[in-house]
């Protein structure tokens, strides 16, 4: 299974390629964001690894280019406290991110958690009041007829809410199922964002959500 990794660090890209190595991936290299796509055009990776400062193209611009013509996870590497720049990579449909340092220990365990959830078969369509959900296309069809196209993360968050309906999701409950992994240190905050993007696309007025509902000090719930 090929995995790339886009850094234009070439010792932490000799680590992760070790790493990665060892565990069974074959790994692809990548300097900079052109060589990034490239590489990705041409050998089609089942994971991108996909730092988020690189030169002539910078990752946040090759995420978005990546989401527009594949499925594919994309792992974000960032830097601490990095959050607008984390939150933006998910708004262009980044599946998760990873702070540097980190261990190849918690590397390997997203990338699992990646690749896990991508190799799961789209289920059928989800139908909850005059809301539609397509998951074969990551679109959601509203009570107007509209249709709106989520980012992967979006469409999880919308799955289980809708899958769950009337009940409330706790906070942990959703960073699980979301992400796949338990949760970590800003989870919760960028949780809260991945709502708020999310009311915008179904709600008629996110301002006074009718379909999310916050249960304050729980989690949410999905009332149609």
């Amino acid at each position: 299974m090929r995995i790339l990794v886009a850094d234009d660090d070439r010792e932490l890209g000799e680590i992760l390629s070790f790493a990665l190595t060892r565990a069974g991936y074959e790994v692809l290299r990548a300097m900079d964001g052109q060589q990034a796509l490239e590489l990705f055009a041409q050998a089609q990776p089942a994971l991108v690894l996909l730092d988020s400062n690189m030169p002539k193209l910078d990752g946040l611009e090759v995420c978005q280019r990546l989401r527009a013509q594949s499925s594919v996870p994309i792992i974000m590497l960032t830097v601490r406290n990095a959050e607008e720049e984390i939150v933006r990579a998910f708004e262009l449909g980044a599946d998760d991110y990873v702070t540097k340092p980190f261990s190849p220990k918690q590397l390997l365990a997203r990338i699992k958690a990646a690749l896990r959830r991508s190799g799961t078969p789209a289920s059928a369509a989800l139908s909850v009041g005059s809301i539609r959900l397509h998951p074969e296309r990551h679109e959601v069809t509203l009570p107007d007829g509209e249709i709106a196209r989520l980012t992967p993360l979006e469409f999880r968050l919308l799955h289980i809410l809708m899958r769950n309906r009337g009940q409330v999701m706790s906070a942990d409950q959703l960073v699980e199922h979301v992400w796949g992994h338990e949760e970590h240190v800003g989870d919760r905050i960028l949780l809260k964002g991945l709502v708020r993007r999310l009311r915008q696309k179904v709600d008629l007025d996110p301002a006074r959500p009718s379909l999310i509902k916050t249960v304050a000090g729980v989690g949410y719930s999905f009332v149609p």
